[in-house]
């Protein structure tokens, strides 16, 4: 009984707790010593709105490829990383991401503990133009949508309290060191030189390595075991959630920049073509290998090119981006094929997406960057400097072997705390109704002439 009671009481009783800390927490003056660039602040302030799009997007992106049964079970894990990580990126993450450096490792939690002194602290080393309570908002768009990222490997079995514990330790500890490692001055991987303008390694290497370990932990559907096809709940949801996250990357790439500048305005038209490229290189892939041009093939290549490009949008060229987009959408192709042939059940392809299409910009980053784009930048392999491709490639390897470890870690954690996968019968009754008591019907409801809602699939 009081197991029961704690189950259902704790995570309101730690939001609870934490509201209350919160009345606590002293409240400074804001910093100004009159040195914010007007057109920089509402620039950010767009690209962050723009980033946090993307999460309302791939809800849709995500929920129109399920089975119906689990639309809005797969949208709402999207959805709800905003609660959480928004809470926590007050509380700690922030502080763990960007405090003072402990050893190039991790930030400490006390430097912005609660947000406190974000408001009235100097602005951020690298963003000198906005202040730090606008750098921290920029980044908090990018820490929730990463978890969120995750939820197409694991979708359709796994269960929402056990997914939402995954939010909260993937933030602590997945997101936030690798946030730091990448982006902090005194980061492990800033300091050995690696690359990332948007969030290759941070985001989607590390969404990619999570939901390969999520995949291997919670193992393979009935659906998939019985090799049943699964037909997408609703294509059009995934147009629109394209088109979202399209958008939104413009925030997520060319705000990057942190300042209304050149540069901006060449990481959004990077982002631009290599995800039209991509698009086009997917979708022609395919009919190459005997199969019809898709509205899924060519929304799944667009978001590839995006993923590909995110690290090196403000380094590489914009003609390089067409080579980067074309690229990674027939790699990440060949890798959804090979998946498909193994036993793996990533349930959306998110590995061989996000993962495989986040490893290969990185490397790509390593060729095609150039100080002509980005002089704080560096020169790539095609353009005289070797070194600066094995620093990318150990990059690479360091951020998908500590993502994956650690989130096995996580995931078999979970597993031990409780069952992290939903009941046989809850599966295939789905888990909108298993999990949330909702139901989500595609087209007109049928009503029979008694009254009764039909529970068969509408005539389209």
């Amino acid at each position: 009984m009081a197991k029961v009671l704690f189950k259902q009481w704790g995570p309101f009783a730690v939001l609870l707790i934490i509201a209350i800390l919160a009345l606590f927490i002293p409240l400074l003056p804001n910093f100004d010593e009159g040195k914010y660039s007007g057109p920089d602040i509402a620039f950010v302030l767009i690209a962050a709105a723009l980033v946090f799009l993307m999460t309302p997007g791939l809800a849709f992106f995500y929920g129109g490829m399920v089975h119906r049964k689990n639309v809005l079970s797969t949208m709402i894990k999207s959805v709800v990383a905003a609660g959480v990580i928004s809470v926590l990126w007050v509380v700690v993450s922030f502080s763990l991401a960007f405090g003072d450096s402990i050893g190039g490792l991790i930030g400490s939690p006390q430097t912005f503990f609660f947000f406190q002194g974000v408001n009235s602290s100097p602005s951020w080393s690298l963003a000198a133009t906005i202040p730090l309570s606008l750098f921290a908002v920029f980044q908090l768009m990018f820490a929730i949508i990463t978890p969120g990222l995750v939820v197409g490997a694991v979708a359709e079995r796994i269960r929402f309290t056990s997914y939402i514990l995954f939010i909260v330790l993937f933030s602590l500890l997945v997101y936030s060191p690798l946030a730091h490692w990448t982006w902090h001055p005194e980061g492990l991987l800033f300091k050995m030189g690696v690359l990332d303008f948007a969030g290759g390694t941070v985001v989607h290497i590390s969404a990619g390595m999570a939901a390969l370990a999520g995949a291997l932990v919670l193992k393979r559907r009935k659906s998939h075991q019985e090799h049943q096809e699964v037909p997408p709940a609703n294509i059009p949801y995934v147009l629109i959630g394209t088109g979202l996250l399209w958008f939104g990357w413009f925030g997520f790439n060319a705000g990057s920049a942190l300042g209304a500048n050149s540069l901006a305005v060449s990481a959004f038209l990077t982002t631009n073509i290599a995800a039209g490229a991509a698009g086009l290189s997917w979708m022609f892939f395919d009919v190459s290998r005997g199969k019809k041009p898709s509205v899924l093939g060519f929304c799944i290549g667009a978001v590839v090119g995006l993923v590909a490009i995110t690290p090196g949008a403000g380094f590489v060229s914009i003609p390089s981006a067409i080579f980067i987009g074309v690229i990674a959408a027939v790699i990440s192709n060949l890798a959804v094929s090979w998946k498909q042939k193994t036993s793996l059940d990533d349930t959306l392809d998110v590995f061989p997406c996000h993962g495989v299409g986040g490893i290969v910009g990185m490397l790509l980053t390593g060729i095609f960057a150039t100080k002509t784009v980005n002089g704080a930048g560096v020169d790539g392999l095609l353009y005289g400097n070797p070194a600066f491709f094995l620093t990318q490639l150990k990059g690479v390897l360091i951020t998908v072997v500590f993502s994956f470890v650690m989130s096995f870690v996580i995931f078999k954690l979970i597993n031990l705390v409780q069952p992290i996968r939903v009941s046989e019968e809850e599966e295939a009754e789905g888990l909108d109704a298993s999990q949330h008591n909702e139901k989500y019907f595609q087209g007109t409801l049928i009503v029979a002439s008694t009254g009764e809602e039909l529970e068969n699939e509408p005539a389209l």
